[in-house]
């Protein structure tokens, strides 16, 4: 899909309002008196008043486009209904929800645009360090530092004024956990049969931002044997694709699909082609 003047006006778009939310989001996050109003959803994961408005925020940048909007905070309509979307944004407001209510800064704004099922374009901003990446195909990925507000005109500007979101080689394997004990186990069982590597080092980081560490080359792969959602990868998966990796099924060559019938994940791999 090539980027013509449409698909860059809703790119930028799209970057306004990850970083508007994210600064709606540390707004919450910031304030001494803020309790996070926090709740619980059907699936028992936690749901906080910056969630909501952040939700908020990007909704009224992105009903202005052609396209619907999946959004975990929004409805969500049937498969039925959804089949019929070509192209849609797919959107985790607030990713990374118990770390927000942790404190610990890794929370990420994802924002993707989803083309017949595949990741054409995303960004993930990181509102505590002030950290946009995004990725298009046919333009590249980008990271971008110090950033709260949006200042250049145009992707061409974005492009050669940032540094792209190269993958040198590494020397060792890098891999990123999630703190959850019971998935450490199958995960262990990839490490003591992989013979590429002289060095294995155990990270553990926090929602979208394992995806980047791969796509920067500050990681070789990244596995998730655990649930996760469609709004959890789709922004990251097509930054990987633009950074030259990719989010594989585990055990399969198939990438991840988006807007299926079922909108969970299956497991995957995240890796430098």
């Amino acid at each position: 899909m090539e980027v013509n003047t449409m698909q860059t006006e809703y790119i930028l778009r799209a970057m306004d309002a990850a970083l508007a939310a994210g600064k709606e989001i540390l707004n919450v996050y910031n304030d001494p008196f803020s309790d996070f109003q926090i709740e619980r959803k059907a699936d028992n994961s936690p749901l906080t008043l910056a969630d909501r408005k952040a939700h908020e925020i990007i909704m009224t940048y992105l009903q202005e486009t052609d396209y619907p909007v999946l959004s975990e905070e929004g409805k969500h309509l049937p498969y039925e209904k959804r089949a019929q979307w070509d192209t849609l944004w797919i959107v985790d407001p607030l990713d990374g929800t118990k770390e927000f209510i942790k404190r610990n800064g890794e929370f990420t704004v994802n924002i993707a645009l989803v083309k017949e099922g595949i990741p054409v374009f995303g960004v993930i901003y990181v509102p505590v360090k002030e950290t946009l990446y995004w990725g298009e195909l046919t333009t590249g990925a980008y990271k971008m530092e110090g950033v709260t507000g949006r200042a250049d005109r145009s992707l061409e500007e974005m492009k050669h004024r940032h540094s792209v979101c190269l993958v040198p080689k590494q020397m060792k394997f890098l891999l990123l956990l999630l703190p959850v004990p019971i998935c450490r186990p199958k995960q262990k069982s990839i490490l003591r049969k992989s013979e590429r590597y002289t060095h294995v080092e155990l990270v553990s980081v926090g929602s979208s931002i394992k995806i980047c560490r791969v796509c920067e080359g500050l990681a070789d792969e990244y596995p998730r044997f655990a649930p996760t959602m469609e709004w959890d990868t789709a922004a990251g998966h097509a930054i990987a694709k633009a950074s030259g990796a990719e989010i594989y099924q585990a055990g399969q060559k198939e990438p991840l699909k988006y807007n299926k019938p079922d909108l969970l994940n299956p497991w995957f791999i995240v890796k430098r082609n």
